[in-house]
């Protein structure tokens, strides 16, 4: 197994034993349950379903307590696939923590980013704008944004104000600094996307070795 749901709880800076500092996100990885295993005979493919975020039984609805209670796991809140790697041997009522990444080099981290709203192009595209100048009355527009008699339309996929960020996003190859596998805590190098306590999927890098270096 590759991946575990998590928590971004903020960043700080944390230095090695040169003295040379780095920049982290320090994120809450697990306890994830697995609350179903999924397999090729019966699901046409091979994953686990896991579960992250304690909750109350009576907050969950009877047939999704009645699915956590047949695994034999606490509630949870939040459930989620992953793909299960060759010689995974993962079963129903497990606890996964964040011991998985140890002596791992690379994570990817998928989250979603923050909502900013409607906003214009100068915000949300980084456009120019327009002449600074006193009387110009295009100050943050986007300028011409039509065609001439032909097409005489615009194009789909022009950039134009709108709804700016609530995307996913996955941000790739993030060097693992820390693994405190008793606190269930990963201190990866750089930003991820998402507000402090977002919900986050934390995986192997796909891309990159993903053993220490």
């Amino acid at each position: 197994m590759n991946s575990l749901l998590g928590r971004k709880v903020g960043m700080t800076q944390v230095f090695d034993d040169n003295g040379r500092q780095s920049v982290v996100t320090v994120l809450e990885v697990g306890p994830c349950p697995v609350v179903q295993v999924k397999s090729e005979e019966t699901d046409g493919y091979r994953a686990a379903q896991i579960g992250f975020v304690p909750q109350k039984k009576q907050r969950l609805t009877k047939p999704m307590a009645g699915h956590q209670a047949k695994a034999g796991v606490d509630p949870v809140k939040v459930l989620r696939e992953v793909p299960l790697e060759a010689g995974d041997d993962a079963k129903a009522g497990d606890v996964l923590t964040a011991a998985l990444f140890d002596g791992v080099g690379y994570v990817d981290v998928v989250g979603v980013s923050k909502g900013r709203g409607f906003q214009g192009v100068v915000r949300r595209y980084n456009f120019g704008g327009g002449r600074a100048t006193h009387g110009s009355g295009t100050h943050r527009g986007p300028g011409s944004i039509g065609m001439k008699v032909s097409p005489a339309r615009v194009f789909k996929g022009k950039k134009m104000p709108g709804h700016m960020g609530n995307d996913r996003v996955t941000v790739q190859n993030l060097r693992v600094v820390q693994v405190r596998a008793d606190e269930n805590v990963v201190l990866v190098e750089g930003a991820v996307p998402g507000p402090a306590g977002g919900l986050v999927m934390v995986r192997k890098a796909i891309k990159k070795a993903a053993s220490a270096s």
